[in-house]
């Protein structure tokens, strides 16, 4: 991900500056509590009126594709704007509803007032196949007949992504004059890329008035009588499908039908305390809603507004933390990253033969190569992510098929990582720019700020980030697992022993006995980063730190300055740029946090893991939709208050919305034999804030487990509750 400022200066600057491709933070999304619909490659930002509004809230509107196709939408009664009663998100994330009603309003050519709460409307509104698709209802709860004017105004500036982020064009391409029909508008505009954007509005039934800006009801409501407008809005402005009305219909069925089949596939978590329900419940929802149907399979977008398309390293770490509990997300981003790994030196994208994809973009600006995104790889971090991805996978499924169809892709990321990674061949894996339009850090952490010495001073590179090693070393334990798997031993021994060297050199040059911890990464000239950083829980998380060095690591990260009480900040309090309003030195990410506490459980530090999992959930009930967010800033926990919003972080997130699963599964030591067909649990803790705890649908091989937790005395009891198969329960105490 990209930090939070000003990206207008860097995309206009001269070209000595190093660009830093950013998110204007100029107005809080907590201000115009955004609601957030996404379907496939579509997504919107409106407002809790159902509106896109411009202005304050600039990243309002339509989405598809890069491209905001409608920028304003905006609905009044008798030309003023109606009261909000209330406004949500359905649980499964399938429909928008706000119920709104008139205010006091003058009577109608000298005639009887309208009184407020007298005219209801509702709002319910969805995403599908690129199309929103909106059903308008007013009903009337006054004793007389009533006549109330209706109207839609709307606008489409297609503006591109990165332009709506903050970026400044000099240039922009041609808005066509609209085309009006009896029953919508077609609005179009033709980039200096030659693409012709379309954006179609259809109304039904037909509205009394049209032009190219807004439509206008006069409607006639008996007493008690409703009336309903259904509105169809295209981006890619192709004519309703049998008409707004039938259209709705069909695709909200179709709609529900895609997200619950989403959701069975994956195992199912309930509980005795219904907070934590509510958020297994979110997490699932958000999940289902960025996955996006590839050719390869299954695919979770990153994250809506900002991050709304493919990012290799979010979904890899999603996939990680929904492994246990849908497979099958990691099979789909495992496929989908493979047919789009780099076969060539493109020093503009970042690229080298064997490297793992970072972001993709399909905007005008991107098209252009007025920012890098097309296809970029500036990522350290995916490709060796991926080789751990892959690994995991097989040993949670077996499915040696999908093995060897990744196994090239697999010896490319390897050879990656030998050839183009280590640049200066110390066996470390570092990260610099090929071109000046790149990112400047190429890790998770990718702010220009992020990687810094103990005086505050910024690294330069090539610099070889704690984690990433730590992933390498990950990786070559992968390899090996897969090898073995193929029947390749020979290949196996050499990625096994690659993973020793690396693990001696890595605790030589990173672990600092003055801090207590790994150092946040080295620089350029081998010097460490003297900073405490989260980065060094990612160390627990592969097994790359020593048995002697786990504990200092664990205490160090829950210590006082590590953690804030609602999670562990990405710097600790007392570094030198230590800010906890700040994007990654100081705030708190929820995917960082059940990284760590894999990490922690790897390292037999359970208890840990559950207090940390404990802070995020009871932060989780602060946000709206009790939705964890990209990220909350790190101020300390205080009594009777809630975590401290991040003005412009992203919700819903994929690695966000899965941190609470991953979170479930390393509190609780749950993992899968493949080779014995059984599910086990590792001295599993269960967190205070759950007596009684049930899993569903635990799959292994094609098997099913039905698994119930439950609080006996000081440690939990756990029982088979049903079993679909040859597939058993064991139980390390």
């Amino acid at each position: 991900m990209t930090p939070f400022a000003d990206v207008a200066a860097a995309v206009a600057a001269p070209e000595d500056r190093e660009p830093d491709y950013v998110i204007a933070a100029s107005a809080s999304q907590i201000e115009t509590t955004p609601r957030t619909l996404k379907h496939d490659d579509t997504f919107a930002v409106f407002d809790a009126h159902g509106d896109a509004v411009p202005g304050l809230a600039s990243n309002h509107g339509l989405f598809h594709r890069d491209t905001r196709h409608l920028s304003h939408f905006f609905l009044t009664i008798e030309g003023v704007r109606p009261l909000l009663l209330s406004s949500t998100v359905r649980e499964d994330n399938a429909t928008l509803t706000c119920d709104l009603t008139n205010p006091d309003l003058p009577g109608r050519d000298g005639g009887e007032a309208l009184l407020h709460d007298l005219i209801h409307i509702r709002r319910s509104r969805f995403l599908f196949r690129s199309g929103c698709h909106e059903c308008v209802s007013l009903h009337n709860f006054d004793v007389v007949p009533r006549r109330v004017d209706i109207a839609f105004s709307f606008d489409a500036d297609f503006a591109d992504l990165f332009e709506v982020r903050g970026a400044r064009r000099s240039r922009r391409g041609v808005r066509h004059a609209p085309l009006l029909a009896r029953d919508g508008v077609r609005l179009s505009y033709t980039g200096l890329d030659g693409t012709v954007r379309r954006t179609g509005l259809h109304f039904e039934p037909a509205p009394r008035e049209l032009d190219g800006s807004q439509v206008r009801y006069s409607i006639d409501l008996a007493p008690g009588a409703t009336q309903v407008i259904y509105i169809e809005i295209r981006c890619d402005g192709a004519e309703p499908h049998g008409g707004a009305k039938l259209t709705f219909r069909r695709a909200l069925r179709a709609s529900r039908a895609t997200l619950r089949a989403r959701v069975a596939r994956a195992a199912e978590v309930t509980s005795s305390n219904q907070h934590f329900n509510d958020a297994m419940k979110r997490a699932v929802s958000d999940l289902a809603i960025l996955i996006t149907d590839t050719p390869e399979g299954a695919y979770p977008y990153a994250g809506v507004p900002w991050f709304s398309t493919v990012f290799g390293r979010d979904a890899l770490i999603t996939a990680f933390e929904t492994m246990w509990m849908d497979p099958a997300i990691a099979r789909g981003v495992l496929l989908h990253l493979a047919a789009n790994q780099a076969d060539t030196v493109d020093p503009a994208a970042d690229a080298e033969p064997g490297k793992i994809l970072h972001e993709v973009r399909f905007g005008e600006m991107a098209e252009l190569g007025e920012v890098p995104f097309r296809r970029y790889y500036g990522s350290v971090d995916s490709t060796p992510l991926f080789v751990m991805l892959a690994g995991a996978y097989v040993e949670r499924t077996g499915d040696l098929d999908t093995a060897r169809l990744l196994w090239p892709a697999v010896a490319a990321a390897l050879g990656w990582i030998t050839d183009y990674g280590d640049r200066d061949g110390d066996g470390f894996v570092e990260y610099g720019r090929r071109s000046g339009d790149g990112l400047v850090n190429q890790g998770w952490k990718d702010s220009h700020d992020s990687v810094f010495h103990a005086d505050g001073r910024l690294a330069r590179g090539p610099i070889a980030l704690v984690e990433v090693q730590a992933y390498v070393f990950g990786a070559w334990q992968a390899a090996a697992s897969i090898a073995r798997r193929l029947g390749q031993a020979p290949d196996a021994m050499v990625f096994e022993r690659k993973a020793d060297l690396l693990r001696d050199a890595f605790d030589a040059a990173f672990f600092d006995v003055g801090l207590g911890t790994y150092v946040l990464a080295l620089d350029g000239e081998k010097r460490p980063c003297r900073v405490r950083s989260s980065n060094a829980g990612h160390a627990l998380f592969t097994g790359i730190a020593l048995p002697g060095r786990t504990a200092a690591v664990a205490a160090q990260l829950m210590s006082g300055a590590s953690f804030s009480g609602w999670g562990v900040r990405t710097i600790a309090a007392g570094e030198a740029r230590y800010n906890p309003m700040s994007y990654h030195n100081g705030s708190v990410w929820p995917h960082d946090n059940a990284v760590i506490a894999m990490g922690l459980a790897r390292a037999g530090f359970r208890r840990e893991a559950a207090r940390i999992f404990e802070s995020l959930l009871r932060a989780s009930i602060s946000f709206d939709l009790r939705r964890l967010p990209e990220l909350f800033c790190g101020f300390a926990r205080q009594r009777s208050q809630g975590p401290v919003s991040y003005p412009v972080a992203c919700a819903p997130q994929a690695w966000a919305a899965a941190a609470p699963l991953a979170l479930l599964q390393a509190t609780l030591g749950l993992g899968f034999d493949i080779d014995a067909c059984r599910v086990t649990f590792a001295r599993p803790e269960l967190p205070e804030f759950l007596d009684d705890l049930v899993l569903r649908r635990l799959s292994l091989g094609g098997e099913m487990l039905d698994v119930r937790i439950q609080r006996a005395g000081g440690s939990p009891a756990l029982s088979v509750l049903d079993r679909r198969g040859d597939i058993a329960l064991w139980v390390e105490a």
